[in-house]
């Protein structure tokens, strides 16, 4: 039945040409008598009409529907209100028709088989109709639902859509302003919708992972939309913003003396909007409510991972109080793997600041200490962060020893452009931290014990007493005590042990490494003649830039392949200690002569060498 009246409808649109569609439009905003011609042109309004028919239709009713729309109700107000006035009827009725059209236009903005430029006009059609349809203010409705039903359909994240709001829209206050409004309600729309799918989930459910999928779509989405927003520049009150539309949620009161108002940009209205600094702190707040209620969300892992990276530079800075991100890096932090290292740049933001106290930060950046780290994505920001933890002058000497010793014994494992990286660490926590410097030369004498167990029992007095630590010391002469398998940094014994790794990279493969350890042979307590290593200078390494390094290093001497001058024997007497070479004057033919004299083989070596 719904398919034969779709029919009816596609033939009697098809009887109208587009002359006659343009002659329906002119009789229609010429007068009122034609208004019966605005359902007709509404049926042309659809995804499946030719893009020309749709936007000749689209234009007329624009044209129409434009400067009515102060005039017109609200879509709540209904008939039986109107008190038998026809006028109020007759505005009662072009509102419904509005609000088809709307609708109308909504679905063609989210058809992807329509066409592109016809989607352009139509997103900016009803952005026109967002600007003045509440009665010449800001129709956030309209706006919403825009943004609503983009979220919720089946259009994947590279859509045009919101590439033409973030191109077009996205630099007004005021649409960024409501566009954070609506991020917010979507978020705590998509969360309640999980939390009644995961109450109503069975295990007879047949498609279970459907709407898994449909709420992974839709969080992409509102990530995509929130990324796309530009921050907020002229937060320091000074700038001045663009508006779509100046009367809207900016206008402040003329007799508001709480506010410092300027007068609009548009001179023949006496519309006042807030000043910038008041402006800003609005969208602070809107800013910070839409980000929070979206990271509540059970992002899929590549929005989570992307999240992180950026979160540092494009949210936290922007945020009314940043601490309120503290639950969610907290969490990411504690996940463990690739996803910590992710969190860290952010929750060092916090804690370096923000204020932020994190008890067990330590004992989680010494667990990421993994010969898989050396490998990740994101390693090069991981290794400035942990220099930068690890700069604090109060950190105890048996923290700074553990991540030293640790650092010391991933480098055997690791690859060179990680065993350099490591050196400069090392050279560094050195520098930094003189009662950890026991561990480059240790020796197995009471007075290095007893230095060793002062500085532990500066730390912590659970360590074991110094008398204990001597008697194993004397005992196990050459064991190494550190524990490389334990998590926690205290009972590490990093105290104990020393940096015999470090000893074998002066002969490692690799002539970078065994040079650069060399820099470690100086007496790095001595501030004042000593310099920090910068670390992001080998924190991105890899085998092609040493090899790009290795190409571009000028050298003075270099071992050669050949002789530099036309040599005159095959051997030389150096190669054969105790062997001279002669030459017989009859035959030309080089034979061995034992000068010493104590070899009992000449003769058989020499008929060797003239048989040869």
């Amino acid at each position: 039945m719904a398919s034969s009246t779709l029919s009816k409808k596609q033939k009697k649109r098809d009887k109208y040409s587009l002359a006659e569609l343009k002659t329906l439009g002119h009789q229609l905003l010429s007068s009122r008598a034609h208004v019966n011609n605005l359902p007709l042109l509404l049926s042309f309004i659809t995804p499946t009409t030719r893009p020309q028919y749709a936007l000749e239709s689209l234009l007329s009713l624009q044209s129409f529907f434009t400067p009515l729309l102060p005039q017109l109700p609200s879509s709540s107000v209904s008939s039986s209100d109107s008190q038998n006035d026809p006028e109020f009827i007759y505005r009662i009725w072009v509102r419904s028709k509005f609000d088809d059209f709307v609708q109308s236009l909504l679905d063609i903005a989210i058809c992807s088989q329509s066409d592109e430029a016809l989607r352009e006009v139509v997103l900016d059609t009803l952005m026109e109709f967002v600007k003045v349809g509440n009665g010449g203010k800001f129709h956030s409705a309209i706006y919403h639902r825009l943004l609503h039903i983009f979220v919720h359909s089946s259009l994947g994240v590279d859509d045009i859509l919101p590439e033409l709001l973030a191109s077009k829209y996205f630099k007004y206050i005021d649409i960024r302003y409501f566009t954070y409004i609506s991020m917010e309600k979507l978020s705590r729309t998509i969360e309640a919708k999980d939390i009644s799918d995961d109450k109503n989930e069975s295990p007879d459910t047949i498609d279970a992972d459907k709407p898994k999928s449909s709420l992974a779509l839709s969080t992409h989405k509102l990530y995509h939309l929130l990324s796309r927003i530009p921050p907020l520049e002229g937060s320091d009150g000074k700038s001045e913003y663009d508006m779509w539309n100046g009367a809207g949620i900016f206008a402040g009161k003329e007799n508001d003396k709480g506010h410092s108002g300027k007068q609009c940009k548009d001179e023949s209205s006496n519309i006042k909007v807030l000043s910038p600094a008041n402006i800003a702190k609005k969208m602070k707040l809107k800013f910070t409510k839409a980000w929070i209620s979206f990271l509540r969300l059970p992002l899929p892992i590549d929005v989570y991972k992307e999240v992180l990276v950026n979160l540092h530079q494009v949210v936290i800075p922007y945020l009314s109080n940043p601490l309120m991100l503290c639950d969610f890096l907290t969490r990411s932090y504690d996940i463990g793997g690739v996803v910590s290292v992710m969190a860290l740049s952010s929750l060092f933001v916090l804690m370096t600041q923000h204020g932020l106290e994190y008890p067990n930060f330590y004992e989680k950046l010494y667990a990421l200490l993994e010969p898989s780290i050396f490998m990740a994505k994101h390693r090069a920001k991981f290794f400035q962060l942990l220099d930068s933890c690890l700069r604090s002058p109060l950190l105890p000497a048996y923290l700074a020893a553990a991540f030293c010793k640790k650092l010391s014994r991933l480098s055997l494992a690791v690859p060179p452009s990680g065993a350099l990286v490591i050196v400069a660490l090392i050279h560094n926590l050195l520098r930094r931290h003189p009662s950890i410097n026991c561990l480059v030369h240790q020796e197995d004498g009471d007075e290095t014990t007893k230095d060793i167990t002062e500085a532990e029992r500066e730390t912590d007095d659970s360590i074991e007493d110094s008398s204990a630590s001597r008697e194993i010391s004397n005992i196990n002469p050459g064991i190494d005590l550190f524990d490389d398998k334990q998590t926690d940094p205290l009972k590490a014994n990093a105290m104990r042990s020393s940096l015999w790794e470090v000893d074998t990279l002066r002969r490692h493969y690799c002539p970078p490494v065994s040079r650069f350890v060399l820099s470690l042979e100086n007496d790095l307590t001595i501030r004042a003649k000593t310099t920090e290593v910068a670390v992001k200078d080998f924190s991105s390494g890899s085998y092609a830039t040493i090899f790009g390094d290795e190409i571009r290093r000028r050298v003075k001497q270099v071992p050669l392949a050949f002789y530099t001058a036309t040599p005159a024997k095959l051997f030389s007497e150096s190669d054969f200690p105790g062997w001279t070479f002669k030459l017989k004057d009859e035959d030309n033919t080089a034979v061995l002569d034992n000068t010493s004299k104590e070899n009992g083989h000449i003769s058989a070596k020499r008929s060797r060498v003239e048989s040869s």
